[in-house]
């Protein structure tokens, strides 16, 4: 029974180091203990109802997708940069001491030998301006329009990218709860076994058919299988919280799951197809790619400094002065001018020189994370394919075990009801078959994981 609970134990911390617990109940998975029975509202949810339940909750989805909405506002901030900019100003000034004009001495205007000044203008001066600026040529503005519409397909990656692990996260945590399950239904398996086989035991005891060894050892495996339900059912109720996590959803929430923990075999020739469609389709990587393209715009985006900028402007003002606040009997000018400008850029200090280096140097430093991610994909892809294939052969190997436990549990009763075996055979039976289950039930869940692992990695659907 050491040996029993040693292997219950060595399930459970497999279950959290593969699961996820960041995280609702098969037919058969009903089992919340500390559930208030009269607790009607219970969701029973498939696998695909807990993805979506997860989707629309998770935080970081919902951030991913403010990033979305940030880089379409950045697209049109970028175009409003080519539209005609529109600026009115208006002022008022009061001189304290009004300004002066100089006249040079000896001219017709001042026969002196002496600079006279003479003072000029009201104490009361007040303005309008209208101006219009229209850009007609400027290669950073192009580049800046251009870099805002590859920012929004990297959003769009990353949101995808998001998304995918959630998805991942939530069938780990599904599959760790269908696990879970299975590894209670075999405890409890195991211990009718032993109850029933300690009441057979009893009966030939008090007839004196049995050994009192017998009679005790019947009695301890009870006792001993009893806290490895316990167990079972408390790592159940740990992996359904994990779940409950990965979903965002209350803990105190009543779920149930439909799904079953049952091979879901993807063809071989699909994988091999699939597989080679991985660095197409990995929706981190074309991030990746998407962030590489943005960087090459932002070199753009520098050099575009050593361009010149052309612009259309006009400008149409008003303005007077006056001291007597009589608006009426002012005496207004007007003045409007048009004309273009231009602007270049002569020397900078070499500036837009060591800028566009470093914006260059970022890019290759993405390039290669990029050749490395790549690297990480095809070394991932290759090993969810071999986990996948092992799984498989282990499936099939223990479908024959289970069969042949079952069968040798069966010869044992018989044998020791008829005195020809021995108590310690009847129980090693026992715990061979409770492996078996265990064994063919972890097959099962490490074969769901891997496909999981290698839908994220290919980019396969369904």
């Amino acid at each position: 029974m050491k040996k029993l609970i040693l292997l219950f134990t060595i399930i459970f911390v497999r279950l959290l180091q593969t699961a996820p617990l960041d995280g609702a109940y098969n037919s058969c998975v009903t089992y919340e203990p500390n559930a208030d029975s009269t607790v009607t509202n219970v969701y029973v949810l498939s696998l695909n109802d807990a993805i979506v339940i997860a989707l629309k909750n998770n935080k970081d989805i919902l951030i991913a997708g403010q990033d979305i909405n940030k880089s379409e506002a950045q697209i049109n901030e970028a175009y409003g940069s080519a539209y005609p900019q529109i600026n009115f100003a208006a002022s008022y000034q009061r001189f304290i001491d009004l300004p002066a004009i100089f006249i040079a001495p000896n001219t017709p205007f001042n026969k002196s030998n002496q600079t006279m000044t003479m003072k000029m203008g009201a104490s009361n001066s007040y303005s309008g301006m209208l101006s219009l600026n229209q850009v007609l040529f400027s290669a950073k503005l192009n580049t800046a329009i251009e870099a805002a519409k590859e920012y929004q397909n990297y959003s769009k990656s990353n949101s995808q990218a998001t998304r995918e692990d959630v998805e991942l996260n939530v069938k780990k945590a599904y599959y760790a709860v269908l696990m879970s399950k299975s590894v209670v239904d075999v405890s409890r398996q195991s211990l009718n076994l032993a109850k029933a086989n300690y009441e057979t035991v009893s009966q030939l005891y008090k007839q004196g058919m049995a050994a009192e060894f017998d009679y005790l050892r019947a009695d301890v495996q009870v006792a001993n299988t009893e806290p490895v339900v316990i167990q079972a059912e408390n790592n159940l109720v740990l992996a359904m919280n994990g779940l409950k996590n990965a979903m965002g959803i209350d803990l105190t929430k009543s779920i149930a799951l439909s799904g079953l923990l049952e091979l879901e075999e993807v063809p071989e020739i699909v994988i091999e197809s699939e597989s080679k469609l991985a660095l197409d389709r990995n929706s981190t990587l074309q991030g990746l790619q998407s962030q590489e393209n943005l960087l090459d715009k932002n070199i753009k985006l520098q050099k575009a400094e050593y361009y010149p900028t052309v612009a259309a402007f006009g400008q149409y003002q008003y303005q007077a002065q006056d001291n007597t606040f009589q608006f009426g009997n002012y005496n207004w000018a007007k003045n409007f001018v048009v004309g273009l400008q231009l602007s270049y850029p002569v020397f900078n200090g070499m500036q837009t020189k060591y800028k566009a280096e470093q914006a260059q140097i970022d890019k290759d430093k993405l390039v290669l994370n990029r050749m490395k991610f790549e690297d990480g994909i095809r070394i991932q892809v290759e090993s969810s394919k071999l986990k996948m294939n092992e799984a498989k052969q282990r499936i099939n190997a223990q479908l024959r075990s289970v069969e042949q436990a079952t069968k040798a549990v069966g010869i044992a009763e018989v044998r020791f009801k008829n005195g020809l075996g021995t108590q310690v055979e009847l129980i090693d039976a026992q715990v061979a078959l409770t492996r078996t289950q265990i064994n063919k039930a972890q097959a099962v869940y490490d074969y769901l994981v891997s496909k999981a692992d290698w839908e994220r990695q290919s980019g396969y659907k369904k």
